[in-house]
């Protein structure tokens, strides 16, 4: 069952920007300060940047593939379904930690209120969440829209009123423990970014997410990356180390010094709302991972079952809910180096996605916001992100390995047995070793989800183009021997005698060139009868020689119609004219692999469809 699209551009910032704002602001800064220093502050602005590689990834293939599973389907789809299968599971754990790791910063806020294990009261909240969200996505951002307002309002004030009382001091020395600590803490702080991820998780409930998508994730960064870094600014510069350090209410801390205890009080109240931000945007995000991981049956059958009344996974949803009350029993420093970790590691598969799948230069892979600076930006990712890695040290390098290891484990002994899907590593190692190791299942898919994210109608022109012949020949040859042979690989299919045919193609060929564009012949015939129009498709990689044409022919089309048939006559010539005027349409015809890719070719091909 599809889910609902609903989701619009308010929704998907808010539904990043919730997710973002939270723990790694309201309650890192403190121990980010502890490792440090002041150049904590260096620490989120780098870690910052190198989450812009990673979104400008996932933004590109979320445009080419908006599905439920985000990183996930993107990855599986990219390098195969072990790595697709890790790829989730680290994507479902690093959400649902970063929810958790919510949960528990809550209890070092209310304590400030009132005597009570936050433990208990966290698992009451998300039990609540659980419940907003198996109402339906479109529930459950409109809460995300209120909490996220009101954050940013806060957060806005918070940097007016702070600015002016840094203190110079504070900063000296800046970075008494060197680069080295600025990158390890960079790496530490990493998951604060980690709500992107969400936003691709979500993608099939996106209206118009070829726009929407890209626009939401750029504002959202952007925001965050300037709110952080002020932030945490204003913090370093008015709280001194020696109450900042460990401190897990370190943004409070800041208000109460140029605010009072209003101010504290204030503070407190936007992170408990930051808290319950990210807790609700994390439960509806990683369910979404467990859904696709299901639907691609890397996962039991039931886990992917859809609520027939509200359209959502319900399954999903508790699972993650459950998960998320587990984990409220682990240490607090190990949740974040292990959320930040896996936010890191599906950074760097995201950018290597991009990178196979545009080196496997699938036809139908057709993104509507193609990454800037290809492919130095995500190389640039991919080596920022691992260097990250080996500068948190060994346990994180330790959690790394054994969560890649779980997913191949559960790959292995559950997904493999039942999957088979082609991915575009595959046309890679293709092209290099000259195996035939695709049949086209990823090239269908991909057109099926182009046409589902543009809402495409199908139009007559497209049920003609998708049974009728498309014929791919080798040798090159005149005019003449082309229609003679063309006459007869037709003839049985219209039932019209082949010399019939013959002799009407040359009759009109000799009434000009039917050449439109150079390598491109458009030629169009009558036929007696009623009731009869079909199109035929060819492909001549030597090319054909037309008398009068000033360049072979490698792309022909012929129709053939009745009186009748005059307007769809008339509509197949003006959709062949829109297709043909793509700038790359002879470097992708003469590419492509078979006939069919042909087809899919013209069935994609941009135009304006009358339905």
């Amino acid at each position: 069952m599809k889910l609902k699209k609903e989701l619009n551009l308010v929704d998907v910032f808010c539904l990043a920007t919730g997710a973002m704002v939270s723990s790694g602001l309201f309650i890192l800064p403190g121990l980010a300060h502890a490792l440090a220093g002041p150049a904590v502050v260096l620490s989120y602005l780098v870690a910052g940047l190198l989450a812009v590689p990673g979104m400008f990834s996932i933004v590109e293939m979320a445009t080419a593939m908006p599905k439920a599973g985000g990183d996930y389907f993107f990855v599986t789809r990219s390098v195969g379904p072990a790595v697709g299968t890790v790829s989730g599971l680290l994507s479902w754990f690093s959400l649902s930690l970063k929810s958790a790791f919510a949960l528990v910063g809550m209890s070092a806020f209310t304590v400030l209120l009132v005597d009570v294990d936050m433990r208990l009261v966290a698992a009451g909240l998300c039990v609540c969440f659980v419940l907003v969200n198996l109402a339906g996505a479109k529930e459950a951002t409109r809460f995300q829209i209120l909490l996220v307002f009101g954050l940013l309002a806060l957060m806005t004030v918070y940097v007016v009123l702070g600015f002016p009382r840094v203190s110079i001091r504070y900063f000296e020395p800046f970075a008494p423990r060197g680069i080295a600590a600025v990158l390890s803490t960079a790496g530490f702080v990493f998951v604060s970014f980690g709500g992107l991820l969400n936003v691709a998780s979500v993608a099939e409930e996106i209206k118009n997410p070829t726009r929407v998508i890209p626009l939401g994730m750029v504002l959202s960064l952007s925001v965050i990356c300037v709110f952080y870094t002020l932030m945490v600014f204003v913090t370093s510069g008015v709280v001194g180390a020696e109450k900042l350090d460990f401190s897990l209410t370190p943004i409070s801390d800041g208000a109460a010094v140029f605010m009072g205890a209003p101010g504290r009080v204030a503070m407190s109240v936007a992170a408990v709302l930051a808290f319950v931000s990210t807790a609700n945007a994390g439960i509806l995000s990683a369910s979404r991972y467990l859904l696709a991981l299901s639907r691609d049956e890397l996962m039991p059958a039931f886990v992917g079952r859809v609520s027939r009344r509200f359209q959502t996974p319900h399954v999903a949803v508790t699972l993650t809910g459950a998960f998320m009350i587990a984990v409220l029993l682990l240490d607090l420093k190990v949740l974040v180096e292990a959320a930040s970790t896996v936010v890191i590691l599906n950074n760097i598969l995201s950018n290597l996605s991009v990178v196979i799948l545009r080196e496997s230069r699938l036809l139908n892979y057709r993104p509507a916001f193609p990454s800037p600076l290809y492919p130095w930006m995500q190389v640039a990712g991919i080596a920022g992100c691992t260097l990250l890695i080996f500068e948190m040290g060994q346990q994180a390098l330790l959690i790394s390995l054994l969560l890649v290891a779980g997913g191949l484990f559960i790959y292995w002994f559950y997904g493999r047995i039942k999957a088979n899907r082609e991915y575009a590593l595959l046309h890679i190692v293709e092209r290099v070793s000259a195996k035939e190791l695709s049949e086209g299942m990823l090239e269908s898919e991909l057109k099926d989800i182009v046409r589902e994210r543009d809402e495409w109608c199908m139009d007559r022109f497209d049920r003609i183009i998708e049974k009728t012949m498309f014929l791919d020949l080798e040798e090159g040859m005149k005019a003449e021997d082309f229609f003679g042979r063309m006459a007869e690989e037709i003839s049985e299919v219209l039932r019209v005698p082949w010399e019939a045919l013959f002799r009407l193609f040359m009759k009109r060929e000799s009434q000009g060139s039917p050449m439109i564009l150079p390598g491109v012949v458009v030629s169009d015939i009558v036929v007696e009868g009623e009731d009869l129009f079909d199109v035929f498709v060819i492909r001549c990689r030597e090319g054909i020689e037309f008398p009068g044409a000033d360049s072979k022919a490698h792309m022909v089309f012929l129709l053939v119609g009745t009186p009748n048939e005059r307007n769809l006559h008339l509509h197949a010539l003006m959709s062949i004219a829109q297709i043909i005027q793509d700038p790359s349409m002879e470097e992708k015809w003469l590419e492509a692999k078979s006939a069919e890719a042909l087809r899919d070719l013209i069935l994609l091909g941009e135009r304006r469809r009358i339905c």
